[in-house]
């Protein structure tokens, strides 16, 4: 697949907001197309505003998967979809900002009383009924996003402290979480 070849800003208008159109429809390749033609740009804006090209991937990472959430959404009478998409761009970066500063703050999780990650988590994975779907549901995730999502729930970490505790960046975190109760959801249902 190619990114989308335009020649006016009035055919680059149209043909994002037809790829828009084809992600509302689940058309995988109308999302390939969004991102070989903005990612590039996209990490760009986002190295600019985050200054880590670690987390400007996650960020770009993030917006991509909000796009293609959300892309039914769009409402072309509203703006213009490069706008739209730059919008979500920057809230997700402005979000990792945020929660970057709280990590700042949360650099010793000792005085937490908390056992290390793995142990925590995996008691109270234990603790659950055996035969409960929930604890099945947890156990069918990969270990790490499973500590992760019960740390979150169980003892309340912020994604912030999740990504400071676990040594991962704040995206990851926030993806980890999203992804799993994605999957609990599915798997309860």
């Amino acid at each position: 697949m190619t990114a989308l070849a335009a020649t006016s800003p009035a055919m680059m208008r149209d043909q994002l907001a037809h790829a828009l159109d084809g992600c509302a429809r689940g058309d995988r390749s109308s999302l390939r197309q969004l991102y070989d033609t903005l990612a590039p740009q996209m990490i760009g804006v986002a190295l600019r505003l985050l200054r880590r090209r670690d987390l400007a991937e996650e960020v770009v990472q993030d917006t991509f998967l909000r796009i293609w959430e959300k892309a039914a959404t769009f409402d072309p009478a509203r703006g213009e979809p490069a706008t739209w998409m730059f919008a979500i761009l920057r809230h997700r970066a402005l979000n990792v900002l945020r929660g970057e500063s709280r990590m700042e703050l949360v650099d010793d999780f000792e005085p937490m009383q908390l056992v290390t990650e793995d142990a925590d988590a995996e008691h109270i994975v234990i603790a659950l009924s055996e035969s409960g779907a929930l604890r099945r549901c947890l156990e069918r995730l990969e270990p790490l996003r499973r500590n992760a999502i019960v740390l979150a729930y169980a003892r309340g970490l912020s994604h912030g402290e999740l990504a400071g505790r676990l040594g991962i960046p704040l995206g990851t975190a926030k993806s980890w979480i999203r992804r799993g109760l994605l999957s609990l959801r599915q798997c309860l249902a």
